[in-house]
């Protein structure tokens, strides 16, 4: 048996390779302890023991940054650097707000330091590493981030001041090793990002570890890698749990003939929302996730503080606001019968008839539509108005991976998942002039779904020393891909990759060959400048192997879907489907229901 448990803000979602699913309350005390919960009850006389195969996209990663719970970290640069993660860009994180502050360093001053040595910008050595003094470390660091100036290209200087600090029984995270491309601010921050993270993901992990005879975790980039490999680069989970609705969703739309789709995954804590085109998600070379930039392969998923659970209030303005504080699971809004108090969308929709109301919820029963009506009463608050503002966030949240990227919403299909996605998504279309839903199967637990079939897969990623030049490139592209291949196994399908752009440009596009550039920049950016010299500054690699659970293998739902004109509302065990008037749904392939718009409302 394989498993897929996909851990969110609210419920942690279990779907076995039949098709079972499961939906357990999450223990943000103890998330190891939900996920256990969740492949227990998938447990049946007639199944093995325990999953052959366990996959799983977590949120630990993301948890521990945000609220500052990683390891005591010191950092060691090349003398002269021991500032740049204060340092960091001129950019300001609020352009006209003086008051925004950058987030505090995640290295005190007193824990930062320097090592002698130098390598020039092509990575020759100028002049050897030198260790005097920095070794013992002071007491309580309990991991160490390694970054020192050009080892995106020569990594023998780090390696050599990562032995040291490993034989004095240090927990060492080096650049060469996390994210060997240039950008000293970047990779610095990314580095230390790994060492801070890679105490409390190794603890979660190793108890995961025991729950399956294989256990896998899916990365940032969509790729499922050991357990063991994740724990040692815990920055590459930072949207382990997104990736996988992103996978599914992106599926289900190309199997109904929607090529180009937007993800809309609203769950109980968070809405995420991620472009695909021509059936691939878009690719991002580098995530800001609580304010530190992580350059690590992801898919360009855009996350904002509004769920089922984002809590509405009435501001200090005197303004209907929502979100992003959320009930979470615990307590929950105040619906779910276990002592919330707080209003949130979901006692908003219950309130609204979105949700029926004696419809039983998996752990919760029938939710409780007077203590909905009561805490949105006591508050001051409109439930229309709840779901009109939660709206209104959500559709700029799209229009930031569509028309800010010069992308046309009115082109693509909206897909929703997650437990209220169905619930919002016509509106949400209706407001983008988008006229197709896809509501997957198993739509309440798309991201569980797909982990199991998401794949196998490597992503390197090495600088290009000579960026004018492409003499050699082909072969360290085959080099690259060799090394890849060799990570995930020798059947893996590999494809590779070059970042370019145009000389005395700050940013890159990733595209396969240097002739696809200008035609790529054009899509992006509107222009090309076909006459002008171009630079290739990083190379990257992919393999992966496809999994054997298809996604289209876990969709039939528990009873078959029927067609349905809007306004109608549709219950399912995972998830509820709000369709309004003017609205009408079909059935699509994949088990998939398709709604379309065919009228005003």
């Amino acid at each position: 048996m394989r498993v897929g448990v996909d851990t969110g803000g609210t419920f942690t979602d279990a779907v076995a390779e039949d098709g079972t699913i499961v939906k357990v309350l999450s223990i943000p005390d103890d998330p190891a302890a939900a996920v256990r919960d969740a492949v227990e009850a998938l447990g049946d006389p007639s199944r093995s023991p325990r999953p052959t195969v366990l996959a799983h996209g977590t949120t630990i990663a993301t948890n521990a940054l945000l609220e500052r719970t990683g390891a005591t970290v010191a950092l060691v640069t090349t003398a002269g650097f021991a500032d740049v993660v204060e340092i960091a860009r001129q950019d300001r994180p609020s352009l006209y707000d003086p008051f925004a502050d950058r987030p505090r360093p995640l290295v005190e001053r007193r824990l930062r330091f320097e090592v002698g040595g130098r390598l020039g910008p092509n990575g020759d050595e100028l002049e050897p590493v030198d260790l005097t003094g920095l070794l013992p470390l002071p007491g309580g660091v309990e991991a160490v981030a390694v970054c020192l100036l050009h080892s995106d290209l020569s990594a023998g200087h780090e390696t050599t001041v990562a032995r040291a600090l490993r034989d004095a029984g240090h927990d060492v995270t080096a650049s060469s090793d996390v994210s060997p491309e240039f950008r000293e601010y970047e990779r610095t921050l990314t580095t230390v990002v790994n060492a801070y993270l890679r105490r409390p993901c190794r603890d979660y992990l190793s108890r995961l570890a025991v729950l399956a005879d294989a256990v896998f975790v899916l990365t940032s980039a969509g790729g499922l890698v050991p357990v063991a490999d994740a724990a040692g680069v815990p920055a590459a989970l930072l949207l382990s749990g997104p990736a996988g609705g992103v996978l599914a969703g992106a599926a289900a739309a190309a199997a109904n003939g929607f090529g180009d789709s937007i993800t809309f995954d609203m769950g109980g804590t968070s809405t995420d929302v991620c472009l695909v085109r021509g059936a691939v998600p878009e690719p991002a070379p580098e995530r800001l996730v609580a304010g530190f930039p992580i350059r690590l392969p992801s898919v360009d998923v855009h996350t904002i503080g509004a769920g089922g659970g984002s809590i509405a209030r009435i501001d200090v303005g005197g303004a209907l606001a929502v979100g992003p504080a959320s009930a979470g699971a615990v307590p929950g809004p105040a619906c779910y019968g276990r002592g919330g108090d707080a209003p949130t969308v979901t006692d908003a929709d219950l309130v609204l008839g979105r949700i029926p109301a004696d419809h039983p919820f998996p752990g919760l029963g029938v939710l409780d539509v007077a203590a909905a009506a009561s805490t949105l009463e006591r508050a001051g608050v409109d439930p229309a108005g709840v779901v009109t503002v939660v709206n209104a966030a959500m559709e700029q949240a799209v229009r930031t991976v569509t028309v800010a990227r010069g992308v046309d919403p009115r082109s693509c299909a909206l897909v929703a998942f997650g437990g209220a996605g169905p619930l919002h998504a016509c509106e949400l279309a209706d407001a983008l002039g988008i006229t197709s839903v896809v509501v997957p199967a198993r739509a309440g637990v798309l991201s569980a779904v797909g982990l199991l079939g998401a794949p196998l897969q490597r992503e390197l990623v090495r600088s290009w020393p000579v960026p004018s030049s492409v003499d050699g490139i082909d072969v360290a592209l085959e080099s690259l891909a060799a090394e890849a291949r060799e990570l995930v196994g020798v059947e893996a399908v590999t494809s590779t990759y070059l970042d370019v752009r145009y000389a005395g440009q700050s940013h890159e596009l990733t595209v396969a060959r240097v002739d696809d550039f200008h035609a790529e920049h054009a899509r992006r950016n509107g222009y090309a400048r076909r006459d002008a010299p171009v630079e290739v500054v990083a190379l990257r690699a992919r393999a992966r192997i496809d999994s054997p659970v298809p996604v289209s293998s876990l969709v039939p739902p528990s009873a078959p879907r029927k067609p349905a004109t809007g306004p109608a509302v549709i219950a399912e065990p995972d998830c509820t489907i709000w369709i309004p008037a003017g609205w009408v749904a079909r059935v699509g392939a994949a088990g998939a229901l398709v709604i379309e718009r065919t009228a005003i409302a």
